[in-house]
């Protein structure tokens, strides 16, 4: 069989969210499958790298595919013109995109439905193009992959779409991502906190991360506590809004906030390790990978108690309400004081992370794909 991948977010040095999943997961399909010829869409020059096995051919598809005009062309012209020109058996999507007017049979994966719920969160081009056509994807396509029970339900729900149609594949987990030692601990505290404990949040600075709230909730708990605890805010701020920018500008202990910036793998994985607990209190997510990742490092949780996020963390995890900046700030507090509530999270999340790899997931991706080929 010929099977067309659309790999546009595997970018090199910025594989972050779609272009993580499609590394994890279209890596270990295309080695695992050798039978099958597997075609790469990409939109710009490739790195050799993402080219995983031999049964790969890279096509490079124009015009580079990030305003929603340029999805349009991309999707509808080229796409659908490589799909005819290489007898494309099945088209797969990671981030959901599909081409309307091609009839090759086309899986997409569908993370999240927050552009639905919460549409001012993105600029005005891109919440009116996905509440418009991402309904269209979810009944162009033969079968939908998402990343939780909680957002199949809400494809279901908002789309009205079979949940027959629907599989489940939670994301998985780096590998290298694991406990640090106590040298390593004090170098990462040398280095970003001068040797204070600390706090850690990680993602890109979207509204819906929820970092107004997660600022103002720090400052409650250092006046709450005393404490000379520290934040790390490890993202990008791709997002950074004026709300956002006012609300850190205004606040009490901003000087103990650190933003880090984007961190390579190995480093993170310190950061995670070294930090006294993560505080993830997103208001809406499709999944929540820093959860796992948090566990595999052995370092506790604070975490929102809503969409999908204790449906990941389990018991792993003390939750909040993520609109309450008391209830965030308690939940700190609680984490900060009670070491044996910590280390007893700590020792839950160890357990709860063995649920989630990134095999798992490519394998249930691949049986998916496989209702499609073989229907």
């Amino acid at each position: 069989m010929k099977i067309a991948i659309n790999t546009r977010f595997l970018l090199p040095h910025k594989l972050e969210g779609f272009g993580w999943f499609t590394h994890e997961v279209v890596s270990r399909i295309v080695k695992n499958h050798p039978e099958h010829e597997f075609f790469f869409f990409f939109d710009r020059k490739y790195d050799e790298k993402f080219i995983y096995a031999d049964n790969v051919t890279p096509v490079v598809l124009y015009p580079p595919a990030r305003r929603a005009f340029l999805f349009k062309i991309w999707f509808e012209w080229s796409v659908k013109r490589a799909l005819k020109k290489y007898n494309i058996d099945l088209f797969f999507s990671p981030d959901g995109y599909l081409s309307l007017g091609s009839n090759v049979k086309q899986v997409g994966v569908i993370h999240d439905l927050n552009f639905e719920h919460y549409p001012n969160d993105l600029p005005n081009w891109a919440s009116k193009y996905l509440r418009t056509y991402f309904p269209k994807f979810a009944k162009k396509a033969d079968r939908i992959v998402t990343v939780s029970q909680f957002s199949k339900k809400d494809i279901v729900k908002q789309y009205n779409i079979s949940s027959d149609k629907i599989d489940v594949a939670y994301n998985g987990v780096g590998d290298f991502f694991s406990p640090v030692s106590e040298f390593e601990k004090d170098l990462v505290k040398s280095k970003f906190t001068n040797g204070l404990s600390y706090f850690i949040f990680v993602g890109a600075l979207h509204p819906r991360k929820n970092v107004i709230n997660l600022f103002k909730a720090f400052a409650l708990f250092k006046q709450k506590t005393k404490s000379t605890n520290k934040l790390l805010i490890v993202g990008e701020r791709y997002w950074w809004n004026d709300e956002m920018k006012t609300t850190f500008e205004g606040l009490q202990f901003k000087e103990d906030i650190v933003f880090t910036g984007h961190i390579q793998s190995k480093e993170l994985n310190q950061l995670y390790g070294a930090a006294e607990a993560l505080v993830f209190v997103s208001y809406f997510e499709g999944f929540g990978i820093p959860l796992i990742e948090a566990m595999r490092c052995e370092t506790a949780i604070v975490s929102s108690n809503a969409s999908c996020l204790p449906e990941v963390a389990g018991e792993a995890a003390v939750y909040v309400d993520p609109f309450s900046v008391e209830d965030i700030a308690e939940g700190m507090k609680k984490i900060h004081q009670d070491t044996a509530l910590r280390e007893n999270l700590i020792e839950k999340g160890k357990e709860r992370s063995k649920f989630f790899s990134w095999d798992k997931t490519a394998k249930q991706v691949w049986e998916s794909l496989e209702k499609v080929l073989h229907a």
